[in-house]
């Protein structure tokens, strides 16, 4: 791809896990709406869960997740009672025990838990909710710090998948980092899964960090190999500073630019390509019998917080600090502060500081963004005929759609747009075209490229 057309693209724009971003969310969705929307939820809708864990044994550099360092498991440990007691207060307002088809402990570090504690809040679920008979459940795992216990204890909860963070194998850009770990830990967190029956695992890699060359990221693609995952997630480092102050740790001098990001991400695109895996959507590549591969081919795939998933449940209720639930009528965000988080949930208060009630415009608008990130095409007529709204409504957008097609990046025939595959990379860049939000609000999010 030619360089001035990447620094052309080299914008700030959202990841779309969801439509509007939180970048967006306000203050006006509290405890009380939420509460109002989960009591109106039809008794028949399926939900699915997260589970939100924000305590690591050590801070990544890198990191931009809602996460801090735990010294000792007392913190950790209250946290735990305060994750039943939300579970409980969710159960009081939703009323009937509702189908549960997937389950997702994120963090942080969710395996930092004590297998007594995973246990109990695994028991508090199934006291509130109906597991389907297929629910997958699954977690992230951090290989320097898990320990069999905890391994036994996941398969005794029911874990069916795990997600194991690796990032980079090359030791110069994990002490950069602050993220020490070998080939043989992470090998041995694999060897103990597949042990006790946890088969299918997905291991994370990251390019465009400190010290990181094409050469480094095609060799960590090509030794993740060596442990046979299912799944690979493929994310670009998002250097955000004003917002994650720890990232001003790594100099931002060694930081790649756009081209060597691109020709990163494209080194091990080839790598896992030529082994066979599928690319799936912006970042993440699986084995063609893989479920993810099957409902790409299937156009059944979906995007949400935790990346591209096969999880069809239209409703997500969030637990934890900073976790965001999706019910029909919006998104709700729990406090980021563990501390307000805390004091809500000991108050009997749903923990909800804010969100955003979706319009009509936002729902059609996310329909899109979801067909181009999960499936490189939109039929733009069709997907707009079902909400009552025609092409004419999109004008401009079209305008700026073929502004990219005379430059390669997307093909028009009427009202189906389709992005080719050589530039799937910048799929972010062409569903931004379609958020009517991000004129202001660049300055907020991570580089494109």
């Amino acid at each position: 791809m030619p360089a001035e057309l990447l620094q052309f693209l080299d914008r700030r724009i959202p990841r779309y896990t969801s439509y509007p971003t939180a970048v967006q969310f306000l203050a006006d969705v509290d405890g009380s709406t939420y509460t109002e929307w989960l009591a109106a939820l039809p008794a028949h809708v399926p939900v699915s869960v997260y589970l939100h864990v924000p305590f690591c044994s050590e801070l990544c550099f890198y990191c931009g997740c809602h996460t801090t360092v735990a010294r000792n498991y007392t913190p950790v440990a209250a946290y735990v009672d305060l994750l039943e007691r939300e579970i409980v207060l969710v159960g009081r307002y939703l009323g009937d025990r509702r189908r549960v088809v997937h389950v997702h402990w994120g963090g942080g570090t969710p395996t930092m838990l004590q297998p007594r504690d995973f246990a109990r809040l695994t028991a508090a679920l199934r006291r509130t909710f109906t597991f389907a008979t297929d629910c997958e459940i699954a977690i992230e795992i951090d290989p320097r710090t898990l320990t069999r216990d905890v391994v036994f204890a996941l398969k005794e909860g029911g874990v069916t998948r795990a997600s194991l963070g690796v990032q980079d194998f090359d030791p110069r850009v994990q002490k950069a980092v602050g993220r020490l770990q070998s080939f043989e830990q992470t090998a041995r967190t694999a060897d103990w899964l597949r042990e006790v029956g946890i088969v299918h695992i997905n291991l994370d890699l990251m390019y465009g960090l400190i010290y990181q060359t094409i050469e480094t990221v095609a060799e960590t693609a090509r030794r993740s190999l060596a442990l046979n995952p299912d799944r690979i997630a493929l994310f670009g480092y998002a250097h955000v500073p004003w917002m994650k102050r720890h990232q001003k740790l790594m100099p931002e001098e060694a930081l790649p630019g756009a081209l060597e990001r691109f020709a990163q991400s494209r080194a091990a695109t080839i790598v896992l390509k030529q082994a066979g895996f599928r690319p799936i959507g912006l970042d993440h590549f699986a084995k063609p019998d893989d479920l993810l591969a099957r409902r790409q081919r299937q156009k059944g795939l979906h995007r949400n917080f935790q990346g591209y998933t096969t999880d069809e449940a239209a409703v997500l209720i969030g637990f934890g600090t900073s976790a965001i639930g999706v019910l029909p009528q919006g998104y709700a965000q729990n406090a980021s502060s563990t501390v307000a988080y805390g004091n809500a949930i000991k108050g009997g208060r749903m923990a909800t500081v804010r969100g955003r009630a979706l319009t009509e415009d936002d729902r059609l608008r996310r329909d899109i963004i979801e067909q181009l990130m999960c499936n490189l095409e939109v039929d733009l007529a069709v997907t707009a005929a079902r909400r009552n709204r025609s092409l004419n409504d999109f004008t401009a957008e079209l305008s700026e759609i073929e502004a990219l097609a005379r430059r390669g990046l997307v093909y028009r025939s009427g009202g189906t747009i389709t992005i080719p595959e050589d530039a799937r990379p910048l799929v972010r860049t062409i569903c931004a075209v379609f958020d009517a939000y991000l004129s202001n609000q660049e300055t907020r999010y991570s580089r494109a490229v």
